[in-house]
């Protein structure tokens, strides 16, 4: 039985070459506004984790302590839970980078030594929020020997509130594009039963069951699904490179994010040709009448 639907599922791809191309257009559409979607939602992903280490940067300034109260401070604060990173910035590297910001016309404030000491802490993606950092910046504020504990709290929540609101559009945007394709697809592959409305009836006609007819459509929908995946994978790595020719600095897609994404477009595109198939050719074998 599987040997013939799949023999019969081929044989009626290339038959109804027509539908076939029209089901498989419609299901590679709506496989590319998914990856595209999915890979527009990953870049706003990594640029929002970049914006979240920027905005999650603690500096603690340090009074006229000696190097090793420094140096236990600065133990001290790579111990402390939520602290991904810190860097001890001693007055020399302090007046350094001031020169460097603001280049020859710094001299004019040089002296004397007039930066302190600081300690930059780089907070773990976790912590990289309101209330997390506000306890934070108090434990480190209760500390002898720091003078001020700074963050850009305003900043800090405008990135919040600006997240929120783009994980919102996100998902509804995500909804639509899904249900259009839901949508897209499986009226295509309707009309692509329809016009063998006639090799229905004529198999209902000399007794096959409904399971037999169904299921060389089914092979024959999983086939377009898989042919479809693929075209939408090529489609999607041309419009990747070319955004990549006009803005160099997007990043790329890891290699084993690539590879998962791959299999999840196949995988995506197995099921939407079988259930729409399926579906398709169920409502159909229900209303073919024999009379």
């Amino acid at each position: 039985m599987l040997p013939y639907s799949i023999k019969e599922g081929l044989a009626g791809f290339r038959r109804a070459s027509f539908s076939s191309v029209a089901a498989t257009s419609a299901m590679t559409v709506a496989l590319v506004m998914v990856g595209l979607f999915a890979i527009v939602t990953w870049q706003a992903r990594g640029v929002s984790e970049w914006l979240k280490q920027r905005v999650g940067e603690v500096e603690m300034f340090l009074d006229d302590s000696s190097a090793e109260i420094a140096e236990s401070l600065y133990e001290r604060t790579r111990a402390t839970p939520g602290v991904a990173r810190a860097e001890y910035i001693s007055k020399e590297r302090a007046q350094e980078i001031f020169k460097e910001e603001f280049g020859e016309e710094a001299g004019i404030f040089f002296e004397g030594a007039f930066l302190p000491a600081s300690i930059r802490v780089t907070v773990e993606p976790d912590y990289i929020n309101t209330d997390s950092l506000n306890a934070l910046v108090a434990e480190f504020a209760s500390w002898n020997r720091v003078d001020e504990v700074v963050y850009n709290r305003p900043l800090l929540a405008k990135v919040q509130d600006n997240l929120r609101l783009l994980s919102l559009i996100g998902i509804s945007i995500g909804a639509l594009v899904l249900l259009a394709s839901m949508f897209l697809v499986a009226n295509t592959i309707r009309l692509a039963i329809y016009a063998r409305r006639l090799m229905i009836r004529t198999m209902k006609l000399v007794g096959a069951t409904d399971g037999f007819i169904r299921k060389p459509f089914i092979v024959e929908g999983i086939l377009q699904g898989l042919i479809s995946s693929l075209l939408a994978l090529f489609i999607l790595w041309v419009i990747h490179e070319v955004a990549l020719a006009f803005v160099p600095q997007l990043p790329g897609l890891p290699w084993s994010d690539t590879l998962l994404f791959a299999g999840i477009l196949v995988g995506a595109g197995f099921l939407l040709g079988w259930m729409g198939s399926e579906s398709a050719v169920r409502k159909f074998l229900k209303q073919v009448s024999l009379h």
